[in-house]
């Protein structure tokens, strides 16, 4: 899975396929389409995943689970892009992303490089359909995520509307390694150190970590916790069941986890949503084909 995106595969003509050498702290020139941010912190969760926050324009607006594109100056010039999913809340005065590392990836394997007071491209338009605007009114809202899939989640969960539209909010993340459960101890706290949503959370939000390769307390792949009814039990009240009446589901991650669950969730007779037709699904189309 790519970088801190719902993606399983890139965005044509965003990346060049070619040696990088150029460190990462080459000055960077603001561009209609492109901003130039200053990284403020940088967390190393483990060996192949981090976190980073940059600063945020004024003009800079985006709804709870949208993307936008991050990046360096190329070998040729340039700019090297990629697409990550906003994992910062809407009102944050800082802007927020949860990254794999590629050694020889081309973005990548630079990007895990940057410190405190480098520079680094933001674009100006985010977008993206993983919002609850592409979705019908529902009861429950589940977030199904693989890997850096969580990203979106964390900024949809800090939304203080979500829990105004839904009366429960079930965030599951699966990974193979339980180093890989970016932001677990401050999800398992409930957001209590967020004053706008910190109350709501903890009534409404459930946490659902699984993880693959490792033991730990829930050890299955997501579609595994659906079939046998835990997903549920851990994580929401009845029905034991995803119901396309009241329930609403968005997936973000894998593409296998992707295809596997809009499958069955079509079966079920849900309906996938998009910005223009809200409907009981959504998954990041700009990704996925």
């Amino acid at each position: 899975m790519a970088a801190g995106w719902c993606l399983s595969r890139r965005i044509p003509d965003i990346e060049e396929a070619f040696p990088v050498t150029v460190a990462v702290s080459a000055p960077l020139e603001p561009s209609a389409s492109l901003s130039v941010e200053k990284v403020l912190s940088v967390k190393h969760w483990n060996e192949h995943l981090f976190s980073f926050t940059i600063t945020r324009p004024a003009s800079f607006r985006f709804r709870s689970g949208e993307f936008v594109m991050i990046g360096l100056q190329g070998d040729k010039g340039k700019p090297l892009l990629r697409a990550y999913s906003v994992a910062s809340p809407a009102y944050a005065e800082e802007l927020e992303f949860l990254s794999i590392k590629v050694p020889d990836g081309p973005l990548t394997s630079r990007l895990q490089q940057i410190r405190e007071g480098d520079e680094i491209y933001l674009g100006r338009k985010p977008t993206g359909t993983l919002v609850t605007d592409a979705l019908k009114p529902g009861r429950r809202l589940f977030l199904l995520g693989t890997g850096t899939g969580l990203a979106p989640w964390m900024s949809i969960i800090r939304d203080p509307d979500v829990y105004d539209l839904f009366n429960q909010v079930v965030v599951v993340h699966s990974v193979r390694r339980v180093s890989d459960l970016a932001y677990r101890d401050w999800l398992e706290n409930k957001l209590a150190e967020d004053p706008l949503v910190d109350e709501a959370a903890a009534g409404q939000l459930s946490y659902v970590p699984t993880v693959t390769r490792e033991d730990f307390h829930t050890r299955d792949r997501i579609n595994v916790l659906i079939e046998d009814g835990r997903l549920f039990k851990d994580g929401a009240a009845d029905p034991a069941r995803f119901d396309p009446e009241h329930d609403r589901v968005m997936l973000c991650g894998s593409m296998a986890m992707i295809k596997e669950t809009a499958e069955l969730l079509e079966t079920l007779g849900f309906t996938e949503g998009s910005n223009a037709q809200p409907g009981d699904y959504v998954i990041e189309r700009a990704f996925v084909g």
